[in-house]
């Protein structure tokens, strides 16, 4: 299990550490050194092999120092380097300071600006070792431009090579705990802000939350995190984080973000999710589907054929009368039942064995209005999307009332229907972090689980899911895992529909989003390029079969 961490946690477990005497400030300073070192060249092999050039953009706290010791090692290898400082010297923290003076007695430390910098011939190698964990405002000017300087290509063959770039912790632009860019506005025109993305970042002892979220994955390319022997970790690429967050990040009470691998996903359901002999389809849960009017009926089949491929037992779609003929023309195992309206579907409720709905995709929002408070009165798990949140857009509060009380319930809001169901969060979230504390993406929806007093899950490459008592995770379909694929029609139904499913299996309605969340991008990339809504439920076989379930 690898731990996902805010920037704040993860200086107060290196200090923490520090001053129990288990190691100190320089040993951190030359593993963390020495990690990225050894990160470049298993990445990049050739650099290994024979001499290159690096410029180390080096910062005013230890990030700097780290890559004053990155510098250090380099020239030890037989590199040629070079190595600029962005501050004052005389204001470095003293275990950065101490690897300034170390450096100083191989090289030279310039002043990171851009007439200066590129002057220089083309470098192989950029280390950015500025800000890391460190950044609470906008760069600079004078940083923008020395990272421009840097960015001199070298010509080989007749042909352009760039340098690669690594960061240290983070480009040094970057928020690490939203994952958005640190920009003044109208500070940064055309691609100037090109100039601080990563080719490699390499991180230390745990991920950080930052580099899933928002923009991280697109400024920092590709993720390596290394072992600096605070405690065990592993360095596998992220599946679902799932833990506690406090608003203050006081490390003494918080439960940091995890991160689960594919077998811990699997090892969570064996009692309620593997299929027993003595148990038959009622057992296995009852999920309804409801479904718009006659052709609005394709994304309720979407949703009820995820439901019933991961696992309900029974699985029935809802619809008005006039689209049953519809509906039975492509339905087989999955049951039809005629609701018309809100007294139909009070009547149909009356089977107990229905423990799960599905209100949303396709409903429109008139039926919704009219359905949704039923759904919730009867006090069955419910799962809302789409048309079972929009047709509250203009009343909020009312939806808030019925899933507070009935607090068994997951929305799954994309953007556009999150800012309409929380718009005051939303504009928070959209505003541009200036300095100190920035808002990140797991605190709205958080904040949004709060206020509906029920599972919010804010859908994303960057999905976060989060209930009422502060619970959060990010499914993260970034770096290796991303999944472009799912940007299709009906993705979003067949979500719902896996949810809906988890929930009649007997999943809590936190677990029963993450898992979902995580097996649906997981069908995504067990199918690959070409993947339409309708092969997400039909490759769940195949995923469950890796799995070993």
């Amino acid at each position: 299990m690898t731990e996902l961490l805010t920037a704040a946690q993860m200086r107060a477990i290196e200090q923490a550490a520090i001053a129990s005497g288990e190691v100190t400030g320089l040993e951190l300073m030359e593993r963390a050194g020495r990690g990225v070192v050894e990160a470049v060249f298993e990445e990049w092999p050739e650099l290994a092999t024979t001499s290159h050039r690096a410029v180390v953009l080096c910062g005013p706290g230890n990030n700097g120092g780290d890559g004053f010791v990155v510098a250090r090692l380099l020239k030890d290898w037989g590199w040629e380097v070079e190595v600029f400082l962005y501050g004052d010297a005389d204001k470095l923290p003293p275990d950065a300071r101490v690897n300034y003076k170390r450096w100083g007695e191989m090289g030279e430390v310039g002043v990171a600006n851009h007439e200066v910098i590129n002057e220089r011939p083309a470098f192989d190698l950029r280390v950015d070792a500025v800000f890391g964990t460190g950044l609470q405002r906008p760069p600079s000017d004078v940083l923008s431009g020395a990272f421009q300087g840097a960015r001199k290509v070298k010509r080989e063959g007749g042909k352009p090579v760039p340098p690669k770039r690594v960061a240290v912790d983070c480009p040094s632009c970057l928020d690490l705990d939203t994952g958005r860019p640190r920009i003044l506005p109208n500070r940064w025109e055309g691609d100037i802000h090109l100039d601080f993305y990563a080719d490699l970042t390499v991180s230390f002892h745990r991920f950080k939350v930052g580099l899933h979220l928002a923009e991280g994955a697109n400024y920092c390319r590709k993720l390596k995190v290394v072992d600096i022997g605070l405690e065990d970790n592993k360095s596998e690429p992220p599946w679902i984080c799932r833990g506690f967050i406090n608003e203050d990040m006081d490390l003494s009470r918080t439960t940091c973000l995890e991160l689960s691998e594919s077998s811990e996903v699997s090892d969570a359901w064996p009692e309620i999710l593997l299929w027993k002999d003595d148990l038959h389809k009622f057992k296995h849960g009852h999920a309804l589907i409801l479904s718009g009017p006659s052709s609005k009926t394709g994304a309720a089949r979407l949703a009820a054929r995820g439901a019933l491929r991961i696992g309900a037992g029974v699985v029935t779609v809802g619809c008005p009368p006039d689209a049953v003929a519809e509906n039975a023309a492509q339905l087989n195992a999955i049951m039809l039942e005629a609701v018309q309206d809100a007294e139909a579907l009070a009547w149909v409720l009356q089977d107990t064995r229905i423990n799960a709905l599905c209100l949303g995709p396709a409903l429109g929002q008139a039926r919704a209005r009219e359905l949704v408070p039923v759904a919730l009165a009867a006090g069955r798990k419910c799962m809302l999307d789409a048309d079972a949140l929009s047709a509250y857009a203009d009343d909020p509060e009312t939806l808030f009332k019925l899933t507070s009380f009935h607090r068994e319930v997951v929305l799954t809001p994309h953007a556009g229907e999150f800012a309409r169901l929380f718009p005051d969060i939303a504009k928070r979230l959209s505003q541009e972090p200036m300095s100190g504390p920035a808002y990140s993406k797991v605190d709205a929806t958080r904040e949004a689980a709060k206020r509906a007093g029920c599972v919010v899950l804010f859908k994303g490459a960057d999905t976060v899911i989060a209930d009422p008592d502060g619970r959060a995770a990010i499914n993260s379909a970034l770096y290796e895992r991303a999944a472009p694929w799912l940007a299709t029609a009906g993705s979003g139904d067949v979500l719902a529909g896996f949810i809906t499913g988890l929930l009649a299996r007997g999943f809590a309605p936190m677990q029963a989003a993450e898992v979902g969340a995580w097996l649906h991008v997981e069908c995504a990339l067990k199918f690959g390029a070409g993947l339409i809504a309708e092969d997400l439920p039909e490759t769940l076989p195949k995923v469950f079969s890796d799995l070993g379930v």
